[in-house]
């Protein structure tokens, strides 16, 4: 009898269903969200010929392969690509104390500074960057880093044998000291902002966090901590680290505080030292009609990001067409809320089909309101 009276419910709330009628959809919807994400896996070649056909919007994560200067209707938006980092041999000479660790940092940088002009690489001897929304906290360590190293590769550098990790710095020092070898005294090495990023954020439900992981001083914990050698400073690090990520902290003048102080102690020994950082140039399709009228990107992750997904406006107006965007890796990790979308496409897809209350600031680690609104409320009488 329960499974007869299902049956006629089921059936009567069909047949009302056919009989429904709808009207034109509104012209406008909240964060204009498409009605289709196409999202495909091509190279920047293929993704080249149909950005300039007109027939793709976005190319996620890198350039398209333009065969010249792209055309007037093809936009680009820049965000933070990676950190440089040079790294000194412990048992290196030049190693040995903090002085000649300096010096040699300082020299390599000099050198780097000599031939930086149009390889997109931006000399910043600092490890939080004006790409980071803390930068404003540490703009005057930055400064006082930058003059620090300047100085101190004036007279050091003659002999030193670097290895090179990564394509960007290869062209960034003189050939003479560069070397494949096992004896060396240091190594430079181009780090992924948003592997960082990605890499330490954990996605459940639309909730990406712990928010942290964004900031300028945990980058630097990331990058750098491992220099520290002295167990006594290497616990005061941590016992700093801990408060950060603990909300161990009273009030905004402490919490800045602290941020400096362990941003402070990871650069003090010259063992470890972020030299600068390369832009990441995304390119989108801004042509009329098929083309996107309004974008917004994060700064440290460019289009892979939800601030993209849920910002973007094409020009298909009023019904706002179909997305469609490329992407060079294809999907490799699980598909699934809990574990998976780790990789650049799955990160990509969920924040395509998530629908969180709030997404993250594309500057701070903040957040931003998506479905929901802030109201004072009032009392009626």
């Amino acid at each position: 009898m329960r499974t007869q009276r299902a049956l006629v419910i089921a059936t009567a709330i069909l047949a009302m269903a056919t009989v429904a009628r709808s009207g034109h959809e509104p012209p406008v919807y909240p964060s204009y969200y498409p009605h289709e994400i196409e999202i495909a896996a091509m190279t920047p070649q293929h993704a080249a010929d149909l950005m300039g056909a007109g027939k793709l919007h976005a190319y996620v994560g890198r350039q398209p392969a333009f065969a010249g200067t792209p055309a007037d209707t093809i936009g680009s938006v820049q965000s933070l690509g990676s950190l440089v980092v040079i790294r000194l041999n412990p048992e290196s000479p030049v190693a040995r104390d903090k002085a000649g660790a300096c010096a040699a940092a300082g020299a390599i940088i000099r050198d780097m500074t000599a031939r930086a002009d149009g390889s997109g690489f931006v000399i910043h001897p600092y490890p939080v960057t004006p790409w980071h929304g803390d930068y404003l906290y540490h703009a005057d360590l930055a400064a006082a880093a930058a003059a620090k190293f300047a100085a101190a590769g004036q007279n050091a550098g003659y002999g030193l044998k670097v290895r090179l990790e990564g394509d960007v710095v290869r062209g960034l020092l003189r050939p003479e000291w560069i070397t494949e070898g096992t004896d060396w005294d240091a190594a430079v090495a181009e780090v992924g902002v948003r592997d960082l990023v990605a890499s330490s954020t954990a996605a459940v439900n639309g909730w990406l966090g712990p928010r942290w992981t964004r900031s300028g001083w945990f980058h630097a914990y990331r990058l750098l901590a491992e220099s520290i050698l002295e167990p006594g400073r290497r616990g005061s690090v941590d016992a700093d680290l801990a408060r950060l990520q603990g909300g161990d902290i009273e009030g905004a003048t402490e919490q800045v505080n602290v941020e400096r102080d362990l941003v402070g102690s990871l650069t003090a020994n010259c063992r470890a030292v972020v030299a600068g950082y390369t832009l990441k140039r995304e390119y989108f399709n801004s042509g009329h009609s098929a083309g996107i009228e309004n974008i917004a990107f994060d700064a440290l992750e460019g289009f892979v990001s939800p601030m993209f997904l849920r910002t973007v406006k094409l020009k298909d107006f009023p019904w706002n067409g179909w997305l469609q965007l490329g992407t060079e890796k294809r999907s490799q990790a699980a598909w699934n809320p809990i574990g998976g979308f780790t990789d650049e496409f799955g990160r990509l897809m969920w924040f395509a089909i998530g629908d969180p209350a709030v997404v993250p600031s594309p500057y701070d680690h903040g957040w931003v309101f998506n479905r929901i609104s802030e109201v004072q409320s009032t009392n009626r009488q």
